[in-house]
C-alpha cells in the first residue's frame, strides 16, 4: 500500500496543521524522543501540552529546552506518572482531571522495549505488557469522559513489532513465565495496544461517543527507546543500524502528531512511514496485518484488561 493520495507525494507533514491555539494535548513519555518532538510541534502551533512522565528531573531539563526555543510563555506543564505502577496512573489521572479542563488528544507515546530479562511490575505484569498496554489502558479509561467532553482523540503509538512476534496474545502465559524472550514479549505488548485501540474504536462507534481513536507507528527512529532496557548486544547492534536505516526522532513523531490533528484519518487504519518496509519515508496509510483486527481476541483482551486494572469505562 502506498502513501495515502490526499497527502500528496511527500506524505503528511506538520505543514498541514493550522493554529492549535486553545487546544490541549497530553503526551505520555514526552521527556525525549518522539514524544518530545511531538511536544515541539504542538507548541509551535500554539497549543498547550501536558507531559506525563516518570522523571521530574528529566522534565525540568526538557522544559528548559522548550522554553529556550519557544519562550518563557510556552504552555507546557508536567504530571508525574509511572506507567509501571497502576496506583501512579490513578494518581496522575486524578491530577489531570483537577487541572486540565479539556483534552483535545491523549497521545499514548511512552513505551519500553526489548527488556533483556523478564521483569514483573508491582501489579504482577510482565514489564513491557504492563507499561505499554495495561498502564495506558487504565489511563485512557480514567480520562475517557474528559476526552469525550472535548470531542477529543486517543492516539495509540504502536509498532511494526506487532506482526513480527507470535502475532497473538498469549493468554495462557501472559508474562512468558515458561519461555521469556525480549522480542516476543515486546511484540505481544504492542499487539495488545493496537488490539485495544481498534476495539475501542468499535465500542466508541457503537456507543455513539464523540471520540476519535487512531493508531500509528513511528517506523525506525533514532530515539532512546532501548537505552535502559535492552541487552548490551542489542544496544550495540541498534546503535550501528540506526545510523543507516533509521530516520530522526522528529520525523518519528509525525505519525502521532498527524493522528492527533488530521481531519481525514479513518478507523481501522495504521498510519506511519510507508517506505523500506515501513521504516522510513512519507507518512501515510500502511498495510495492516489482520492479527491486529482479531475481534474475538480483542474482546477477550478488553475483559481481561478491565479485570486487571479496574478502570471506569463509560463506552
Amino acid at each position: 500500500m502506498t502513501t495515502k493520495r490526499n497527502f500528496g507525494p511527500k506524505g503528511w507533514t506538520p505543514e498541514r496543521i493550522g493554529s492549535l491555539a486553545g487546544k490541549t494535548y497530553l503526551i505520555t513519555g514526552a521527556n525525549n524522543g518522539a514524544g518530545f518532538e511531538a511536544t515541539r510541534v504542538f507548541l509551535s502551533k500554539g497549543a498547550s501540552v501536558v507531559m506525563l512522565n516518570r522523571s521530574a528531573d528529566k522534565f525540568t531539563a526538557a522544559m528548559a529546552k522548550l522554553k529556550q526555543e519557544f519562550g518563557s510563555d510556552a504552555d507546557v506543564t508536567f504530571v508525574r506518572m509511572d506507567l509501571a505502577e497502576l496506583d501512579s496512573v490513578r494518581e496522575a489521572a486524578a491530577d489531570v482531571l483537577k487541572k486540565v479542563p479539556r483534552i483535545d488528544a491523549l497521545v499514548c507515546n511512552a513505551a519500553i522495549a526489548q527488556v533483556a530479562k523478564q521483569e514483573i511490575t508491582v501489579d504482577g505484569f510482565e514489564s513491557q505488557l504492563g507499561v505499554n498496554h495495561f498502564g495506558h489502558f487504565l489511563l485512557c479509561g480514567l480520562l475517557f469522559d474528559r476526552i469525550a467532553e472535548s470531542s477529543g482523540r486517543i492516539v495509540v503509538v504502536g509498532s511494526n513489532a506487532y506482526k513480527m512476534g507470535l502475532k497473538r496474545i498469549q493468554f495462557e502465559d501472559l508474562n512468558f513465565d515458561n519461555n521469556y524472550t525480549a522480542w516476543n514479549s515486546y511484540a505481544q505488548s504492542k499487539l495488545a495496544q493496537m488490539m485495544f485501540a481498534y476495539e475501542l474504536q468499535r465500542r466508541v462507534e457503537a456507543a455513539g461517543k464523540n471520540v476519535t481513536v487512531q493508531v500509528c507507528h513511528p517506523g525506525a527512529s533514532r530515539t532512546n527507546l532501548l537505552k535502559d532496557t535492552a541487552s548490551t548486544f542489542n544496544k550495540i547492534v541498534w546503535s550501528i543500524l540506526s545510523r543507516v536505516i533509521a530516520q530522526s526522532a522528529e520525523k518519528g513523531s509525525w505519525p502521532e502528531v498527524m493522528c492527533a490533528t488530521e481531519e481525514t484519518v479513518e478507523p481501522e487504519r495504521l498510519y506511519g512511514p510507508t517506505k523500506r518496509a515501513q521504516t522510513v519515508g512519507p507518512i501515510g496509510e500502511c498495510q495492516l496485518d489482520e492479527c491486529a483486527l482479531d475481534r474475538e481476541a480483542a474482546a477477550k483482551l478488553w475483559t481481561l484488561s478491565e479485570q486487571k486494572t479496574s478502570p471506569s469505562w463509560s463506552t
